[in-house]
């Protein structure tokens, strides 16, 4: 039989969605990652903004092992305990921020949110009223809804014909979304900081206008946080930064710190459009996944998670400016990217980076994602900044890499 390895295009066991592995990583602890030769990585990824605890956080260990031993799933002709708790939770969140009570889907990643969020907007606006206005430069996911609101038309490009009822305007640009808002339109669909586009914040003022324009026109506003959401950004959510209101809020990533799970929050009166049968998934609401939501819930509560982004981040961000070959840091609270002088070439960082010990990603050509677990700490910090430095000292002198 042949000796199967991810590492090996040639007789790696998936499909080739991904590039090569870089590592065949064993285990996590906080910030830290082991691959299986034993060497050692301090994680500035963190699951691309998953692990917000860090890896292996023993709160959500704890939780997800004690129900495993309980129920891991029932049908949603039930209700549990744990699912029942993560959506009140949930919900409790986003009430102290808007104001307004709402209602929650559960699934099992971003891009399910974002197709629950795309349902109820066409659901709410009513036949003829159905198309979706989202950004160029966004990214909503990889399922054929979620990829026709992603305004990156080479993604596309793949899988054309794209479902119909999408349209695309400059991010940022807020008479471009006004003037795109028809009759035919039921909502807009915006990040409140563009994450796989580059990690370009929505100003306030922009925001606060797309708001104004869905009010006026009887539209729903979707904000996507499924990269912003839990602290990540200095605030619980992305949004909170310009005082808006959404009406439907997508989220994932960080709400399971690494448990696969998602949710698609509401306002109540939105969400009562939904009937039996109009939506669902086998595996929504499963107590193994809610126990994960209602433990990192608890845990960035408790460690104050937007007060802890702020702080770090802002230590972050000003110990990048500071080094040479980074041209300026944008972003909000540990949401950041490092935008790189033009002799040095993102992903060669990222390599040279990797090769020293810490993980990164090039979030463009010229770029820098950095978006590490709010858990990180000085010393961390320290170690990262000086090592990115040294990357880039590595791609100039036409060596990358080193020994981490």
């Amino acid at each position: 039989m042949t000796a199967h390895s991810p590492l090996d295009p040639q007789t790696s066991p998936f499909m080739p969605v991904f590039a090569p592995p870089l590592a065949m990583i064993e285990r996590g602890e906080g910030c830290w990652l082991w691959d299986a030769d034993g060497r050692r990585y301090l994680d500035l990824l963190a699951g691309i903004a998953v692990v917000s605890l860090g890896h292996a956080h023993p709160a959500v260990a704890d939780a997800v092992s004690a129900q495993s031993r309980q129920l891991l799933h029932v049908s949603n002709f039930f209700a549990n305990p744990q699912a029942t708790a993560a959506a009140v939770a949930i919900d409790e969140l986003l009430e102290q921020t808007t104001g307004s009570p709402g209602q929650v889907f559960f699934t099992n990643s971003g891009a399910e949110s974002v197709e629950c969020a795309i349902k109820l907007a066409r659901k709410y606006g009513g036949r003829g009223r159905h198309n979706v206005v989202a950004m160029f430069g966004s990214f909503h996911g990889r399922t054929l809804a979620a990829l026709a609101a992603t305004g990156q038309p080479a993604k596309h490009e793949p899988f054309a014909p794209m479902p119909e009822g999408f349209r695309h305007v400059a991010f940022g640009d807020l008479d471009e979304a006004v003037a795109a808002l028809d009759p035919t339109v039921a909502a807009i669909l915006v990040e409140p900081i563009l994450g796989e586009g580059g990690v370009h914040p929505a100003s306030a003022e922009y925001l606060r206008g797309l708001r104004a324009a869905c009010d006026e026109r009887g539209v729903l506003m979707i904000v996507d946080e499924i990269q912003t959401g839990l602290g990540r950004t200095g605030r619980w959510f992305g949004f909170e930064e310009s005082g808006i209101v959404p009406d439907v809020v997508p989220l994932a990533k960080a709400l399971g710190n690494g448990m696969p799970v998602g949710a698609c929050w509401a306002r109540r009166e939105v969400a009562a459009v939904f009937e039996p049968g109009d939506h669902g998934s086998t595996y929504s609401g499963t107590a193994i996944a809610t126990a994960a939501v209602n433990a990192t819930i608890a845990e960035l509560r408790r460690i104050d998670a937007p007060a802890r982004a702020t702080e770090y981040g802002g230590r972050l961000a000003a110990a990048l400016a500071a080094v040479d070959g980074v041209e300026s840091v944008r972003g909000r609270g540990l949401m950041l990217a490092a935008q790189l002088a033009d002799d040095v070439a993102a992903a060669d960082v990222a390599a040279a980076a990797f090769a020293r010990g810490v993980i990164v990603n090039a979030v463009a050509t010229d770029a820098l994602r950095l978006v590490p677990p709010l858990t990180i700490a000085d010393d961390e910090i320290e170690f990262a900044v000086r090592t990115i430095a040294e990357a880039i000292d590595d791609v100039r002198a036409g060596s990358p890499g080193g020994s981490p």
